[in-house]
């Protein structure tokens, strides 16, 4: 039985491309939302984590940001923090609506940067029908972000997105950089082991785009998820890779800590490591374990 089935909804009225992954003979079951990090796409293996929860007995929804993937958005590669908040606002609002989902058992599950969306998505809507989160080595702290790429590294990337919104407001194309490289490449992310490590993540065949238009430079510094833990009131998963060089560990380890419910696990490896074996069996049996214990305990409207 095929279980994934492309699906589409309508944020601020462009079309997010998606997957919906029904799992077998389950109606009402909760959904789990998810969507990728820094310049990720669907393709790069969230449809693993997706078969995971389906194999535990939920739906689970998956999709792209506006201007990335197979959605719609132009230009193309166009990273705005307040867009993506309003493409998970639109994502909850789809998945809550889909006959075979219990509306009531939402789940967000965020890596990386979209780690700390999912923070402040649920944090800040106090939404009583998401009942868990799962932050996935998570963007916590823009300052510390910033800090870990060094002084000169931050000034060249802000001269890029200072030419960048030039380009703009002139009406000329984006001014794009790479999303991952080499140490001291002008690329957004650049520490050993990133380009390496992204290049795992891609599907046979798959032909990647691997940019980004540079105005992301001023707003990630200014960043800063992690404030609102303790604001969030829902159990939420922070799962920390101790040698992560791409988002710094201190910030994810402090916010979790400040959460009422949180719950931290800290796994020996790098970033990149709990995306594919043999970590990644590793992190999403502790998330279909988190998920198990919390959607059991999410309590079920009388109706």
């Amino acid at each position: 039985m095929r279980i994934r089935q492309d699906t589409q909804f309508i944020s601020e009225g462009l079309k997010c491309a998606g997957w919906f992954f029904k799992a077998p003979g389950m109606d009402k079951a909760p959904c789990v939302i998810l969507a990728h990090g820094f310049c990720g796409v669907k393709e790069m293996r969230l449809d693993a984590y997706a078969e995971a929860f389906v194999g535990a007995g939920y739906h689970a929804l998956v999709f792209d940001y506006r201007h990335f993937g197979g959605s719609e958005g132009e230009p193309r590669r166009i990273l705005d923090i307040r867009k993506q908040h309003q493409d998970w606002h639109a994502a909850i609002r789809f998945a809550k609506e889909l006959p075979e989902v219990d509306s009531h058992r939402i789940a967000l599950w965020g890596t990386s940067f979209s780690g700390g969306h999912v923070l402040e998505i649920a944090a800040t809507d106090q939404d009583p029908d998401i009942v868990a989160v799962i932050s996935q080595a998570p963007h916590m702290n823009g300052f510390a972000t910033a800090a870990a790429s060094g002084p000169v590294q931050s000034i060249r990337l802000g001269t890029a997105a200072w030419r960048d919104l030039a380009n703009r407001m002139l009406g000329r194309s984006p001014y794009y950089v790479p999303a991952i490289g080499f140490p001291g490449d002008l690329a957004a992310m650049t520490a050993p082991g990133v380009v390496e490590g992204v290049k795992k993540l891609y599907p046979p065949g798959f032909e990647p785009d691997e940019r980004v238009a540079a105005r992301i430079f001023l707003s990630v510094g200014l960043y800063s998820p992690g404030r609102l833990a303790k604001r969030l009131s829902v159990p939420w998963l922070v799962q920390v890779a101790a040698n992560d060089l791409t988002t710094p560990v201190k910030p994810a380890i402090k916010a979790a800590g400040k959460a009422p419910k949180g719950e931290l696990i800290i796994y020996q490896c790098g970033h990149f490591d709990v995306y594919v074996p043999p970590y990644f069996q590793h992190t999403v049996g502790d998330q279909i374990r988190f998920l198990k214990k919390h959607f059991r305990k999410a309590p079920h409207p009388v109706l």
